[in-house]
């Protein structure tokens, strides 16, 4: 019942999300006025759905983790108790949570505005410590078997809890056990807010600092203006996944170019960019295509382990392309335009699809005398039958680029549109389709902006030490040349790609890397598609990389085999990412012909 009505909440609050925006363009362009408040009440439903969305993903057993050893490598009794140990370290770390947002909560009443039409903006505020709690429980409850055991789980926590709170600021000595501990959870596999959350919750209890700093900083970026574009671009992604477009898509660009060589590469690529700019999660396009291509590359005669490397090197393509979530997320984080980082990764996604599409082509077999020639009946009917879908990019971007629309307003006309068209004109989805593609956008959007909230915490602790001001000092005094650091740099992005997924790695890394670019002269925008073009390799690299697992899961392979398959094409990647870093134009020529034309 209780899972019944947060499915329902969650489709609810959505909704909400996608249709305000639309009434207030349409109200706006008609009567030449507005909904009061109706931006500052999409950020609040954000910040609701982002609790909700993380209370399903807790309930599910599907919050994100950096690791996932605790749940693959170790067997029977070990694997109990690593799982008991992670949940109650995950207990442990959301109860502080919840508490912290109570105190935001209560310190914020006396002080609370109105939101609009008389309700406090505390109220809806509360949905913080309330998600929280909820999460706190359910981390508990799959931790353990039966309720004897989660009983000690729930013991264990609050002993380390009360031991934790007995001395402020902490002990030398308890502050490094606190955080291996944490550590080890991680290594376990606890979610991965769990981990930057607790590194932020020690951090300040370290310095006597209030934790309630923590959900302040979580509270600020949720509501951030540009944040509720990402659930809304994903719900579109999820709307255009679930229905028979990826077959319609498929079918049109293997009729334009499935009879070239290498012609099913170029449709793998394509396709799998498409797919990703919208969803935001690679991993999404390859088990929703992966199913459609593969049977397209071996009936072309690609071997299959070339076959495994291109979907799997191509699932991650779309992240450069707008409208996708890693780049709404740097934007945010960065304090740049989206329409610019938007421009500015076009150029750059073309040319890693191109080179993704260039080793596929040179790994397909040469055509024969008897291979079919291009069939322009064919074509035209798959172009008519898709004509729908294949107008959706030009949809999202002529609303935000024409101006009478905002980055919000433009997501939301993008996924109403998806909706309809793939509702009523094609009727692929039915209510119960919908109700999924609700549950699962909520879930992977509760999923990141957890990660995101209170990882912002943790960031916000190091701008308060100065770290990246002394960063920054070091190294201008240790590297002298822009390009000997732009080569540091992709190193530096290289590990951090294989060790943290691209949320977290944004959150926590940005704001040490902004100033850096700033003070070796590097354009904003260049950084940021830099930056996103070494971390697209991370979904490519163990041992936090999303497409080797998800490959791995969808085709039966074992995740060495699948990361051996896609190694030529991390390969070519690099080579496409020292382009970008040291041919500035390919990064900022549109957003300057923009600003320019403005």
């Amino acid at each position: 019942m209780i899972a019944l009505v947060e499915d329902v909440a969650l489709a609810l609050v959505l909704c909400a999300m996608m249709l305000l925006p639309l009434i207030e363009v349409v109200v706006r362009r008609l009567f030449h006025t507005g909904i009061e408040g109706a931006a500052i009440i999409v950020q609040h439903l954000g910040l609701v759905a982002a609790m909700l969305g993380g209370a399903v993903a807790a309930r599910e057993g599907r919050l994100v983790s950096l690791s996932t050893l605790g749940h693959s490598a170790l067997r029977g009794r070990a694997h109990s108790l690593a799982q008991m140990l992670g949940g109650a370290v995950g207990g442990l770390v959301t109860g502080f949570l919840s508490l912290a947002s109570l105190h935001f909560v209560v310190s914020e009443r006396p002080f609370s505005k109105s939101l609009v039409y008389g309700i406090p903006i505390w109220v809806v505020e509360l949905a913080l410590p309330i998600g929280f709690a909820l999460i706190c429980v359910r981390l508990i409850h799959r931790a353990a078997e039966g309720w004897p055991a989660r009983f000690a789980v729930s013991f264990g926590g609050l002993a380390a809890a009360v031991a934790l709170s007995s001395t402020t600021p902490a002990p030398a000595a308890l502050f490094v056990t606190a955080l291996v501990g944490l550590l080890v959870a991680t290594v376990l596999g606890t979610p991965a807010f769990v981990t930057l959350g607790g590194i932020a919750l020690i951090l300040f209890w370290r310095v006597g600092e209030p934790i309630a700093s923590i959900s302040v900083s979580h509270y600020s970026l949720v509501t951030n203006p540009s944040i509720p574009a990402l659930p809304l671009f994903t719900l579109a992604g999820y709307w255009l996944a679930e229905s028979h477009a990826p077959q319609r898509l498929v079918r049109v660009f293997d009729a334009l170019f499935g009879r070239l060589r290498g012609g099913p590469a170029i449709v793998t690529v394509v396709v799998c960019s498409f797919f990703t700019s919208f969803t935001g999660a690679s991993g999404v396009t390859i088990l929703a295509l992966g199913g459609l291509l593969m049977p397209i590359l071996t009936s072309a005669r690609y071997t299959e382990q070339n076959a495994l490397g291109l979907i799997t090197g191509a699932g991650s393509l779309g992240m450069l392309l707008p409208p996708c979530l890693p780049l709404i997320v740097y934007a945010v984080v960065a304090r740049i335009p989206v329409e610019q980082i938007f421009l500015g990764g076009l150029a750059p996604a073309v040319l890693m699809s191109a080179a993704t599409g260039w080793w596929g082509m040179t790994r397909g077999p040469a055509l024969d005398s008897h291979a079919q020639r291009f069939d322009a009946r064919e074509a035209s009917r798959a172009l008519w039958n898709a004509k729908w879908e294949l107008l959706t990019p030009a949809v999202a971007f002529v609303a935000l680029f024409s101006g009478w629309a905002t980055t919000v307003e433009a997501a939301a006309l993008t996924a109403f549109y998806v909706a309809l068209i793939e509702t009523v004109v094609h009727r692929d989805l039915s209510l119960a389709g919908l109700s999924r593609v609700f549950s699962e956008c909520g879930l992977l959007i509760g999923s990141i902006l957890l990660i995101l909230g209170v990882a912002l915490g943790f960031t916000n602790y190091l701008v308060n030490e100065e770290i990246p001001a002394r960063a920054v000092l070091w190294t201008t005094s240790t590297v002298h040349s822009p390009m000997l650091f732009l080569l540091l740099l992709n190193l530096f992005l290289i590990l951090v790609g294989c060790l943290m997924d691209v949320y977290s790695a944004i959150i926590i890394q940005v704001p040490l890397l902004v100033p850096l670019g700033q003070a070796y002269g590097i354009d904003p925008v260049q950084l940021g598609i830099i930056f996103l073009a070494n971390l697209e390799l991370g979904y490519l690299t163990p041992p936090v990389g999303l497409n080797v697992y998800m490959a791995s899961y969808r085709f039966g392979k074992s995740v060495p085999a699948v990361f051996r398959a896609a190694l030529p094409i991390v390969v070519v990647l690099h080579i496409g990412v020292l382009l970008i870093t040291y041919v500035p134009w390919l990064t900022t020529l549109l957003p300057r012909l923009f600003a320019r034309g403005n």
